[in-house]
């Protein structure tokens, strides 16, 4: 048994898909199973919020991971690994960030602190665990999404010019499969990037070419930035965030082989995201 966290987010949600077609049996762990719309075969259950207080507990959080050998682990959910020990589990794939890498490390910086830890955890748990630490997401380029559904064409954002190599999250979930299926990863670092540079400015034009509109990048200044681009980050982290994208600006992006190496297929282009998201950019 696989036990997925974060089983509605787009990574997990398309690992789910995955495990199932390959065979395997999945518990999918999330917030509210009764809106989870997961497919048929998952195990569907609630994932706690808060720390064990007693991890052997067989009627605690423990018991989430009855029959689970393996878990594909987001850092928000680090709070269950002593459950999962508790309970069993022998290896642990984590999608951590990209933001750590030896010798290039920024130890100040909030995202960094999060995963870091989360990764220093797993090492000093004695189970085995795999990393993942993919660079940008495909996926950011939804904090787009409500300017082009209101029917602008011209899209804010800051750094038009900023450089990423974005990643396809099925990508990831890729990765993740066969880190979980297959022997051999154990104690491994995996870094997943997209297969090219793009900048914030393209991308907005592939979008406009996946829903058949005509969309410019309409660069603002950074201090102009806020909820409406970010919703989903907290104030006092999007300061450190905007310098972050300002140093993307005029500066290559690492690009990795890993997802071909890996999953025997090439990583999809932020285009074929595009194309693939068609349905979130419009009405």
């Amino acid at each position: 048994m696989i036990a997925v966290t974060g089983a509605t987010g787009n990574i997990g949600r398309a690992l789910v898909h995955r495990l199932l077609a390959a065979g395997a049996p999945v518990r999918a762990l999330t917030r509210d199973p009764q809106r989870a719309a997961l497919p048929e075969g998952a195990d569907v259950v609630r994932v706690p919020q808060t720390d064990p207080a007693d991890p052997a507990d067989p009627t605690g959080p423990a018991s989430v991971f009855d029959g689970v050998t393996r878990v594909f682990l987001y850092a928000q959910a680090a709070h269950l690994l002593p459950a999962a020990r508790a309970a069993g589990v022998r290896h642990v794939v984590l999608l951590s960030s990209s933001i750590i890498h030896e010798g290039a490390d920024d130890p100040t910086h909030p995202i960094h602190i999060m995963h870091a830890r989360v990764e220093q955890q797993l090492r000093d748990s004695g189970l085995d665990f795999t990393f993942l630490r993919p660079g940008a997401f495909a996926t950011n380029a939804l904090q787009y999404a409500p300017q082009i559904r209101a029917g602008h064409t011209d899209i804010r954002g800051v750094y038009a010019d900023g450089l990423t190599a974005p990643i396809h999250e099925d990508d990831i979930a890729a990765v993740a499969e066969r880190a979980l299926l297959d022997t051999g990863h154990e104690g491994a670092v995996h870094r997943l990037t997209g297969p090219e540079a793009i900048s914030n400015a393209d991308q907005i034009t592939a979008i406009g070419q996946a829903t058949g509109r005509d969309l410019r990048f309409a660069e603002i200044p950074p201090r102009e930035a806020g909820a409406e681009l970010f919703p989903h980050v907290p104030p006092h982290m999007l300061d450190r965030l905007l310098r972050t994208f300002a140093d993307t600006v005029g500066t290559p992006p690492e690009i990795t082989p890993t997802v071909e190496k890996i999953t025997g297929t090439p990583a999809r282009t932020f285009t074929q995201w595009a194309t693939d998201h068609t349905a979130d950019f419009r009405n």
